[in-house]
């Protein structure tokens, strides 16, 4: 900016005090100027003249190239993430409560306290995310935590399980926030909820299902628990380099899109209106995030979903034992609730390519689905081992409402440092509910598991009303930017891709 320009700006922002216009006005005024030096802004004003008269076909093979290299990836990684978390169900199955002396309630504490390392990292492992490149921050964190799983291998007891499980919640941390910033870096808004289902499809149960089972049946000089972890672990840890190799950090950066592909990849998500990246922290992002009733209910809503998920995984080794099945059998029967869980999530996602604003609306449909399974599995009799199975199985439709959910903060947060800070207080309430799930699964009333089903039912009422109170709102904020705006709002492309928040931002509209 030329120093002419500077005191220009200086004199608008006098003027607007003169006039008694709010400090919100005065900041977003500030903040415009300096709209044309956020990169992704720059780079596609620098470039339209060469590049802007692409066709439709030249932004599909764009998209199919970004498919081709993020989709395998992240896929893999979340696979991964979910697998070393539940494969400690499998471990339990074949022995480790007995090798490590756990009594009473210490397995459902090894299972939580792995959150609360979580806990502890989320805002500084977000933090990091904006500060540090994406994809390698990723790839360190999975090495660090493949690391970890096999270290579990040679535990003895409860202590030492615990002290690990906490290192991997603290290594972990990061991912799920990165999953998140790179679907919104690389995705149009209506793009993103079958992107975030495919994430999100659940191949952990089978791929852990095909493991365990494996190394059930074989005969070694070592526990097979433990060699369950050094296996998984060590694959974890190779995919961690892999990772840092090849998962692009951003589409600013020169990786496998460069030149023509690289503005095209920029130019078609500028319309999200939600940005790219911003390394600065703006702590009035911070303050504007913790602000926004809709965090708060975002926030209720992951933390009613996830209970299911502490809980169900955490004990799904023992719930369909204590239906009558044996150590293999009781392996092999796990592997169709992935397939329910990825059927669940294509069911809410897929729609919404055609669908204009009924996410929150299919979302709170599906959270119907667990909610009758969790009465049937404790009316059903105790000798109707099929139902009760089938009940137990379509629980995992908790899921479907998961990976489009996601997709709202990702479309409706602006501003890198308010985004991530939102996305930080989603994955805490994730943290919390992963906590608490274990423990309403109360190991005395095995194999019934009472009071783990009612709190279930409770949570499943409370995610439906927080869904549908965040889309009354959306509606209410759109109406009256309506009324303010007009229907039809003209928009620069430095606007669209700055660093302002939802907020700030003139002709944004949210969905729901």
């Amino acid at each position: 900016m030329s120093q002419l320009d500077a005191i220009e700006d200086d004199l608008k922002v006098k003027d607007l005090e003169k006039r008694n216009l709010g400090a919100g006005s005065i900041k977003a005024m500030k903040l415009s100027s300096e709209l044309p030096h956020e990169p992704a802004a720059a780079f596609l004003t620098e470039h339209e003249h060469h590049w802007g008269n692409y066709e439709p076909q030249d932004a599909k093979k764009v998209l199919r190239r970004i498919d081709v290299r993020l989709m395998p990836l992240i896929i893999g990684t979340i696979t991964i993430a979910a697998v070393d978390k539940i494969i400690i169900s499998n471990a339990a199955l074949y022995g480790m409560t007995k090798d490590t002396h756990l009594v009473g309630q210490q397995y459902s504490w090894v299972a939580s306290i792995f959150y609360f390392g979580w806990l502890i990292a989320e805002y500084p492992a977000n933090l990091v995310l904006q500060k540090m490149p994406v994809g390698k921050a990723v790839g360190v964190a999975v090495i660090g935590w493949g690391a970890m799983v096999m270290c579990l291998g040679a535990t003895k007891n409860a202590a030492g399980l615990m002290v690990i499980r906490v290192i991997m919640g603290v290594l972990e941390a990061p991912l799920f926030p990165a999953v998140t910033m790179l679907n919104t870096m690389w995705y149009k808004k209506s793009e993103q909820p079958v992107r975030m289902a495919i994430t999100f499809t659940a191949f952990s149960s089978v791929v852990t299902g095909v493991i365990s089972y494996g190394i059930g049946t074989t005969k070694t000089s070592i526990a097979s628990w433990r060699l369950l972890f050094l296996v998984i672990g060590g694959f974890t840890l190779i995919w961690g380099v892999a990772l840092t190799i090849w998962l692009p950090d951003s589409p600013l950066r020169d990786n496998f899109m460069k030149g023509r592909d690289k503005y095209i990849a920029l130019d078609r998500v500028r319309e999200n209106m939600t940005g790219i990246e911003n390394k600065e922290f703006k702590w009035y992002q911070v303050r504007e995030a913790f602000t926004d009733y809709k965090t708060y209910l975002l926030f209720i809503f992951f933390l009613s979903m996830n209970v299911p998920t502490g809980s169900l995984v955490t004990f799904a080794a023992q719930i369909v034992s204590g239906l009558g099945y044996g150590k293999l059998e009781t392996t092999l029967l796990g592997m169709p609730t992935g397939m329910m869980q990825s059927l669940a999530g294509f069911m809410v996602a897929i729609p919404q390519r055609w669908l204009h604003n009924k996410r929150c609306y299919t979302a709170a449909a599906c959270c119907l689905v667990p909610l009758v399974c969790s009465i049937l599995i404790r009316e059903l009799p105790i000798e109707n081992k099929v139902g009760r199975l089938m009940a137990y199985y379509f629980f995992y439709f908790f899921w479907g409402p998961y990976a489009t959910a996601l997709t709202l903060p990702m479309g409706n947060v602006s501003g890198h440092t308010k985004r991530l800070t939102v996305n930080a207080t989603i994955f805490l309430a994730y943290c919390i509910a992963n906590i608490v799930g274990p423990q309403v699964f109360i190991a005395a009333e095995a194999p019934h598991y009472a009071t783990g089903y009612n709190a279930i039912l409770g949570f499943e009422v409370t995610a439906i009303c927080a869904l549908l109170a965040y889309a009354a709102g959306c509606m209410i904020e759109n109406k009256k930017r309506d009324n303010a705006e007009g229907t039809v709002v003209s928009v620069q492309v430095a606007e669209q891709m700055g660093d302002l928040t939802d907020y700030e931002k003139k002709g944004f509209r949210y969905i729901y």
